[in-house]
């Protein structure tokens, strides 16, 4: 009964009952030492973990082993397959990176609210028993590694997800480098946010659960794209098969190694405007265009991200009729196309700095594609609404002092005012103040609120590309943030009062 109550693995722990390598059971995926932890992830009731990993994390267990295990275990119940579940996968490595901001005593935090998350998901899901990932064994007929991307790729394209598990399988087993590069092939055939987050993310993921589990990892994105395949296609969604392959052609691009050109100010801002301006088709062919010129991958991938950045600065907000209770109107936290966009952004451009050259052209096309695609195909007039912050609010911020300005854009954000928020920040940026106490800021609302599976992951979407843009242009992160943290507040995040309760913080 108490089994039954609390799952085998913490009923090992508590010595009530016999401990069988963790709750490991036939044709299931084991996880070496790590199993024990992982198993404790998918069998502890909800209600019960924050004590279990509060006690262990006080007992010297290092968070990234937790992080580890979280993954794994989402990985074991979910594959790819369930939209909380892979959402709460992304939110791992971010929320990881988070805690690496805070004070020793609050680290724990971010890790904590999305672990929370994790399990309340696989017990709501059905657990041990549901588990969608189990053994595969690998295709024997793997090809050398100029045919393994097709190969591969035409097993997702026939909807043939066994065929794909060991065909992906192989290839892991030979890199997990020749693997990624190889998924990439399958993920671009479709532009679409989760398709493009779901690997970049399980990649990060393996400098924390290590390289060995990169099959494991990665092959929640595989079966995403045959399950994807599965969906009714259309024009929009065939379209990246075709036009990718025909910009490579016309601009020269395979084979070639890529460029180190570098690129004025003027240049990205330019770039950036011609990608937010056009067609989803125009945009990916200015992408295209510029890497045959041999500028650097990492400015075009600049200029994509100021153009997505764009949307979570124009976006109108939510209309009234597609109120809930996490995102009511006029909100841009979560799901918004701005949001979206960025992250999938974020995720072209750290795909192409790790990927080969081929891929790298491909990932940066692709993402420009997606930002025009997404200013259209969405909904809202983009082009004829104003980023913000307007005039209006700028004239309602007087202040000029650090503090002060930060004291006003916290107020700020527990009233929801978000053209406020993110003019107080855009004014504090433009007076020279230091970036570090406003990420303070936002991080502690990032932690607090729920942000309708996307706050972690958009904290570190905003993170990174403030970091990697440069001077002129990258306080506009910020002021992005500050308005999507303003539209999150007011909606706690579950499990991180009690968190915070048994920490002490």
């Amino acid at each position: 009964m108490i089994v039954a109550t609390v799952g085998s693995s913490l009923a090992a722990d508590l010595g009530l009952a016999a401990d069988t390598g963790g709750g490991a059971v036939a044709d299931t995926l084991h996880f070496g030492d790590l199993e024990p932890l992982v198993a404790l992830l998918q069998e502890t009731a909800a209600d019960r973990l924050m004590p279990v990993l509060t006690e262990k994390l006080g007992a010297g267990l290092p968070l990234d082993r937790l992080v580890a295990a979280g993954a794994l275990a989402n990985a074991r119940s979910f594959g790819g397959d369930d939209y909380i579940g892979f959402h709460t996968m992304m939110a791992l490595a971010p929320s990881l990176d988070m805690a690496r901001a805070l004070p020793e005593a609050q680290r724990a935090l971010p890790v904590l609210k999305v672990l929370y998350r994790n399990t309340a998901r696989i017990q709501a899901n059905g657990g041990r028993a549901a588990e969608a990932l189990h053994p595969v064994v690998a295709a024997t007929d793997l090809p050398d590694a100029a045919a393994a991307p097709e190969w591969l790729r035409s097993a997702v394209r026939g909807r043939d997800k066994a065929r794909a598990d060991a065909a992906f399988a192989a290839l892991a087993q030979r890199s997990p480098d020749e693997a990624f590069n190889a998924l990439l092939y399958s993920v671009q055939d479709q532009t679409e946010v989760h398709r493009v987050v779901l690997p970049y993310r399980a990649w990060e993921l393996l400098d924390v659960v290590g390289r060995e589990h990169a099959q494991t990892m990665l092959r929640q994105s595989v079966r995403y794209c045959v399950n994807s395949e599965r969906g009714p296609a259309s024009t929009v969604e065939s379209e990246p098969r075709a036009l990718l392959g025909t910009l490579m052609e016309k601009h020269g691009l395979a084979g070639r190694a890529v460029g180190t050109r570098a690129a004025e100010d003027a240049w990205v801002e330019e770039l950036s405007r011609t990608i937010f301006e056009s067609s989803a088709a125009d945009a990916a062919g200015a992408a295209a265009a510029a890497l045959a010129e041999g500028f650097a991958p990492d400015a075009v991938g600049e200029a994509i991200s100021l153009a997505a950045n764009q949307l979570v600065l124009r976006d109108p907000g939510r209309a009234p009729r597609e109120e809930s209770p996490g995102k009511p109107p006029g909100s841009v936290h979560g799901d918004s196309i701005g949001v979206h966009a960025s992250d999938s952004a974020n995720a072209w451009r750290n795909m192409a700095r790790v990927a080969n050259a081929r891929n790298t052209f491909a990932c940066l096309i692709l993402g420009a594609y997606q930002v025009a695609l997404d200013r259209v195909n969405r909904g809202g007039d983009f082009l004829r609404q104003s980023p913000l912050p307007v005039q209006w609010h700028l004239d309602g911020v007087k202040s000029t002092d650090a503090a002060a300005l930060l004291a006003e854009a916290d107020e700020a954000i527990r009233q929801n005012m978000q053209g406020h928020a993110a003019a107080i920040v855009h004014r504090y940026g433009a007076l020279g103040h230091a970036p570090g106490p406003v990420f303070d800021l936002m991080l502690r609302y990032a932690i607090s609120e729920d942000g309708s599976l996307h706050a972690e992951k958009y904290f570190r979407t905003a993170s990174e590309e403030f970091a990697s843009t440069r001077a002129p242009f990258r306080w506009r992160q910020l002021t992005a943030l500050a308005r999507v943290t303003a539209s999150e507040y007011g909606r706690p995040a579950a499990g991180v009062a009690e968190a915070r309760a048994l920490l002490k913080v």
